[in-house]
């Protein structure tokens, strides 16, 4: 058998953690413990009652045998409808726990940077809300009244034998060491395997995932065959895992079993030799002999459940090692605020000015309203909105107050990579003055998805800083910050809903207006009526009833209906035909205009009219300027668009 996989290294951590659910239901598993108390209790008395009934009919004792009876009869009655009454709890009980762990756990997941999601995959991270969360929905349900059924049998066994014959319980003991000697051997071995279980069934499900999702693909290039080779593989991982895990709590039962029935052999004759010699009654034999007979029950039904235990105690420290990754950071003071329908201010914090490079600084207790009348960077074009000016502790002379939102990005010295030591950007400087069409070119992996990715804080640069209208953009809430940009992506993903809905997450609370506006910008309004339900046409699977270039639609009539300063076009009309490139671009025009645009360039017909061309190369700017300059300079764009080289 292969060695054990690699143990829960939280366990104590998990079982915390899951108490501490369990104990915002406090009430209702206080009520299954005392019925589960009074349940176990009844089996207990039941088996004591032998003796008095055994007595009393060995001593002609009719009314006694009759009185014993209809006792015993009474405690299994209120044994049953205790049992009855935990169960039903338990349900309710459990079911809350449930939904409170996946409510924490997908409110924490909304919270986790765009880091996590990038290098883990889609099938493992819903494993966390199917598998792991289901594996502790089932040893709640069957196991956690279970457990204390057993507990309680066991010890109120172990204190009946002792009250009925105490010589012959010292066996009785000796056996009970025996058997949680084993089982804490088979529980130590098999919680690993359980660990590893879960963590390959989380990489199957993420396999699984990923082949469905590219069906297509699979079938373009003939790859079922090796799919099913994979399949099998790591399906025969989470075989050896889950076997290892099972050959041990299996044996525990039989075991447990096998120990009982020597135990009760063992008893049964020295007991036998007791009766004979007068050295104990027939009656208290026979109710003894049930209670050892019995002690082997409780034990194997925790040992049953054991097999449940360490799988949720495997699921739920997935579970909440997910919860425990560090979620995003924003150390934003910025804020966002709307001062019109169409007019935004970033709200600078009391206490703070905007100082060089877009830096909070406090400011200084004396103020510049003595006459000065110099102004700084940030505050220039104030328009209508009030702002101030004041003295930093530094003496640098700052904008307060609001100022006015006008799409003015910049990137200074600024260098970043995905991992450490490994940069895909160097040393980029660019200016986007407001309302300027930016452009970026270059092949694969030449970092121009980044810089979008750097622009809404996806990730945060390493080295140089970058400004919005003159605001470090680490200064500002992130939430405030992706406000104001609208970002049309490649890769368009939509909703289960209808088309309204699809277009309305840009903007939750636009109106139905609102809605059939922006789809009109984009172009979508007239292939959206020939719908059969018009705007209320439901989408499903991402959009499976739509062609792509529909759905691209629908994702520029999202950005268009959120009405932002600045607009991030990651080769948005990738999926769109020339007819249909051709039909959208006035709607394109008029959705940039007065707006600081960057687009991410699929053709090169598509930034001809970009106010600057960034032509980048493994992370550097290599040329920039308008269409006319870069062509007439006969570089790399010139190359691109005589066709000397492909433009990915």
């Amino acid at each position: 058998m292969p060695a054990p996989g690699k143990k829960p290294q939280n366990l104590m951590r998990t079982l915390r953690e899951l108490m501490s659910y369990l104990g915002q239901h406090k009430l209702l598993f206080l009520a299954v413990a005392v019925l589960v108390t009074i349940s176990a209790t009844a089996n207990l008395l039941g088996t004591y009652m032998i003796r008095p009934v055994v007595d009393a009919l060995s001593q002609g004792n009719i009314e006694g045998f009759v009185e014993s009876i209809a006792l015993t009869a009474a405690i299994y009655v209120a044994g049953v409808l205790s049992a009855f009454g935990y169960t039903q709890v338990m349900v309710h009980a459990a079911q809350k726990v449930l939904v409170d762990i996946r409510r924490d756990l997908f409110a924490h997941i909304q919270t986790l940077p765009l880091r996590y999601f990038d290098t883990r995959s889609r099938g493992d991270i819903m494993s966390y809300f199917t598998n792991d969360v289901d594996t502790v929905a089932e040893a709640m349900n069957n196991s956690f009244a279970m457990v204390i059924q057993s507990f309680i049998q066991i010890v109120g066994t172990l204190a009946m034998i002792f009250i009925l014959n105490w010589q012959l319980s010292l066996v009785v003991v000796v056996g009970y060491i025996v058997m949680f000697a084993y089982i804490r051997f088979s529980t130590n071995r098999s919680r690993g395997y359980y660990q590893r279980q879960q963590t390959e069934l989380g990489e199957l499900d993420g396999y699984i995932e990923e082949m469905v999702t590219g069906q297509k693909v699979v079938k373009v290039f003939n790859h079922e065959r090796a799919n099913v080779e994979e399949f099998r593989a790591r399906n025969e991982r989470l075989r050896v895992a889950g076997t290892s895990a099972q050959a041990y709590a299996a044996s525990m039962v039989p075991a447990v079993v096998s120990i009982s029935y020597v135990n009760y052999a063992i008893v049964a004759v020295l007991g036998g030799w007791m009766a004979i010699t007068g050295a104990t009654d027939v009656g208290a034999l026979a109710s003894y002999l049930v209670f050892v007979r019995q002690t082997a029950m409780p034990i194997n039904q925790f040992t049953q459940q054991s097999n449940f235990l360490l799988s949720a105690l495997a699921g739920a420290e997935r579970v909440f090692s997910a919860m425990h990754e560090p979620p995003e950071v924003d150390e934003g003071r910025v804020r966002l605020v709307q001062t019109a329908r169409d007019a935004w201010a970033w709200q600078i914090p009391d206490g703070y000015g905007v100082g060089v490079w877009g830096s909070l600084v406090p400011v200084a207790d004396d103020s510049c309203g003595d006459g000065v009348t110099m102004s700084h960077p940030a505050a220039e074009d104030m328009g209508a909105v009030a702002t101030e000016t004041a003295l930093g502790v530094d003496g640098t002379l700052l904008a307060t107050g609001r100022l006015p939102l006008r799409g003015d990005v910049r990137f200074h010295n600024v260098s970043f990579g995905y991992e450490p030591g490994h940069e895909v950007l160097h040393g980029i400087n660019l200016f986007a003055k407001p309302g300027q069409k930016i452009a970026f070119v270059g092949s694969t992996g030449a970092g121009k998805t980044t810089i979008t990715n750097l622009i809404n804080r996806f990730y945060d640069v390493q080295e140089g800083e970058i400004t919005f209208d003159g605001i470090n953009v680490k200064n500002i809430e992130k939430d405030s910050l992706r406000r104001s940009l609208g970002i049309v992506l490649q890769d368009t993903h939509l909703f289960t809903g209808t088309i309204a809905e699809n277009i309305r997450f840009g903007k939750l609370d636009a109106t139905d207006e609102e809605v059939r506006a922006a789809a009109k910008i984009a172009n979508a309004d007239s292939f959206i009526r020939r719908l059969p339900q018009g705007y209320d046409t439901m989408v499903t699977s991402d959009g499976a009833n739509l062609s792509q270039g529909q759905r691209q639609l629908l994702a520029i009539a999202r950005a268009a209906v959120a009405d932002p300063p600045v607009l991030i076009l990651d080769e948005a009309t990738s999926s769109i035909d020339t007819r249909t490139e051709m039909l959208i671009s006035r709607g394109m025009d008029q959705l940039m205009q007065g707006r600081t645009t960057f687009m991410i360039a699929h053709r090169l017909s598509t930034v001809r009219d970009a106010d600057a061309i960034m032509v980048l190369d493994h992370g550097r700017i290599i040329e920039r300027g308008t269409h006319d300059e870069l062509y007439a300079l006969g570089g790399t764009y010139w190359e691109l668009c005589q066709g000397l080289k492909e433009l990915d």
